[in-house]
């Protein structure tokens, strides 16, 4: 959970959430604060730290949120279809977080902890522009020269000495972002996806299609 910011749309105190993105081996990240945790938040989420590291990496740690992982399983985890397209498009492989495992969840959970911890109190936001203006500049500021606890280096001096250069390219053009769902097509040959009304074939009334978005 992030701070609590007002909503553009009605000005109301509205619950916000966290997105980190850390490099294991130099411990620099990128953070953003967003509104919800759709899959269409978590793919932009995961472009705009790619753009910002300016390139992209070889595999990504994640925990088992429902945007990425539809189910978790020690074994074989079922990924979220969009997050997979997303990522076969950038050319990362995604490891889950073993289910029931904490020992896997330390560099995943570490990097939330510390933006909590350490720029969370004490600051006031005006808005969400605000605040990730905010927060942008504390990692490139405060997070990102500190000495880290467990490499005993500074993140940034880390990333641009070493690890920069070991980030691959980024995919030109951008991949698209796709989100799949589901919905049966009704008696009138509509569905409905995203509170807006799509037709399809007759021949295909009451049968549960598949969406790309």
């Amino acid at each position: 959970s992030g701070p609590e910011l007002p909503d553009p749309q009605t000005g109301k105190l509205t619950r916000t959430h966290f997105f980190v993105m850390t490099l294991c081996h130099s411990r620099h990240m990128y953070a953003e604060i967003v509104w919800d945790q759709k899959v269409e938040t978590w793919l932009r989420c995961h472009r705009n730290a790619l753009e910002y590291f300016s390139g992209t990496v070889r595999s990504v740690i994640i925990d088992n949120l429902k945007s990425a992982i539809t189910r978790a399983c020690f074994r074989d985890p079922e990924v979220q279809r969009s997050y997979e397209h997303f990522a076969k498009g950038y050319g990362f492989r995604i490891e889950p977080c073993k289910p029931r495992t904490p020992r896997h969840k330390g560099r995943v959970e570490a990097g939330v902890k510390y933006v909590k911890g350490a720029f969370l109190p004490l600051r006031k936001f005006r808005h969400l522009a605000d605040a990730n203006h905010q927060l942008l500049e504390w990692i490139a500021g405060e997070a990102g020269n500190r000495i880290h606890g467990t490499t005993q280096e500074m993140p940034l001096r880390a990333f641009a000495e070493r690890e920069k250069a070991a980030l691959l390219a980024l995919p030109e053009p951008r991949p698209e972002k796709v989100v799949w769902g589901t919905a049966q097509l009704h008696d009138n040959c509509h569905l409905t996806f995203e509170k807006s009304y799509y037709s399809a074939p007759y021949r295909l009334i009451k049968q549960r299609l598949t969406i790309r978005a």
